[in-house]
């Protein structure tokens, strides 16, 4: 199984896994014209994707499914509770309803959704498997929980959000109202928290660690690598980072 990033931030997001003939795009928050760009230096056409798995409905995770799926006749795949917030966009297009903690199969691809503390309707983020490895996302979390923390342990591959450090957010510009959703239980993970999450895993099999949805005026590469390379007790550079840009590369696990 291999996975790859075509970006991560407030600007958009989207994930790509591929086992075998299945290629599955996880979010897309950008345009076809954007998308086609971005999945070009992967080597990859839209028409190779077989369908799109929808964490929750947010802007920069859905701007672009509804039209890439209608045009393309791509299959999606979300909660109710996602569904019912953006059901208006996705007239012609098959949905599939999925549930927290019900794996599901796309082609070679098994998804096993759960439940995440965000403020969005009903929020979701996945471990992914092709039956051997597993791959776990998680990203758009307000706080580490038992749950996500029993549902990750074990993986061989994490792409963990690492949203801002507590320090630069408290002295940003942003306004205080901003600052208490993004830093509160049902916002976006801090370096700290993501840290914290990662130390009461079981990390013997990792092979990649990702850290993502980095916010640009609130982090950066260097203190998301640091926190989590103190937990892993390994070099900071080890730690992939995915960027707004360009997200990441091809991964194999």
């Amino acid at each position: 199984m291999r996975f790859a990033s075509l970006g991560s931030g407030s600007g958009g997001n989207a994930l790509v896994c591929n086992s075998g003939k299945t290629t599955i795009l996880l979010d897309c928050g950008f345009g076809i014209y954007e998308t086609q760009s971005r999945l070009a230096r992967l080597n990859l056409l839209i028409e190779q994707i077989r369908g799109i798995v929808v964490t929750h409905e947010h802007a920069d995770h859905v701007q672009g499914i509804a039209r890439i799926a209608r045009r393309y006749k791509l299959a999606i795949w979300l909660t109710y509770g996602t569904w019912r917030m953006i059901e208006h966009s996705l007239k012609n297009v098959e949905v599939n309803l999925i549930e927290a903690d019900s794996p599901f199969f796309i082609g070679d691809l098994n998804f096993v959704p759960f439940t995440v503390p965000h403020d969005a309707r009903e929020p979701v983020q996945f471990v992914v498997s092709d039956g051997d490895k597993r791959l776990g996302i998680l990203t758009d979390t307000g706080r580490p929980t038992e749950h996500i923390e029993n549902i990750l342990t074990g993986l061989d591959a994490l792409v963990l959000e690492c949203n801002h450090d507590e320090k630069m957010l408290q002295e940003s510009h942003y306004p205080l109202n901003l600052k208490r959703r993004i830093g509160g239980p049902y916002g976006h993970m801090s370096n700290a928290d993501a840290a914290r999450l990662l130390a009461n895993l079981d990390f013997s099999r990792l092979s990649h660690l990702i850290a993502a949805h980095l916010s640009e005026k609130n982090n950066t590469p260097a203190l998301a690598r640091a926190a989590l390379a103190t937990v892993l007790d390994c070099e900071k550079e080890w730690i992939n980072v995915a960027s707004q840009d360009k997200g990441f590369n091809w991964l194999t696990i």
